[in-house]
């Protein structure tokens, strides 16, 4: 009787635990758009024309990649959501700058 109840309290304990990894869903979109965000501020040469934003989308990207490789979706996405937004910046002032420098 004992070993039954206890082999039904692990059950449980193992299946609650299981089923936290199936409640949230990998970010893919995310982490793409993370990706082709980042690379346009490389192609903008935004490292030099715009470094602290540039050096920011770098910082979250690597965030993003790495709570993604260890499935920390949830993490990923805030981090990704960061990067896209500091890649944006970044290379919306390169391409300024590089605007304004050709005048």
């Amino acid at each position: 009787m004992r070993i039954a109840s206890l082999f039904s309290i692990l059950l449980l304990l193992l299946l609650a635990v299981g089923g936290c990894g199936v409640a949230t869903t990998r970010p893919k979109m995310e982490m793409s758009v993370a990706a082709a965000a980042f690379r346009a501020a490389r192609v903008a040469k935004a490292q030099t024309l715009a470094s602290g934003y540039y050096r920011k989308a770098e910082f979250y990207y690597l965030k993003a990649k790495s709570s993604y490789r260890r499935k920390y979706f949830n993490k990923a996405k805030q981090y990704a959501k960061l990067a896209i937004k500091f890649s944006e910046k970044a290379e919306f002032i390169a391409v300024k700058k590089a605007t304004l420098d050709d005048l």
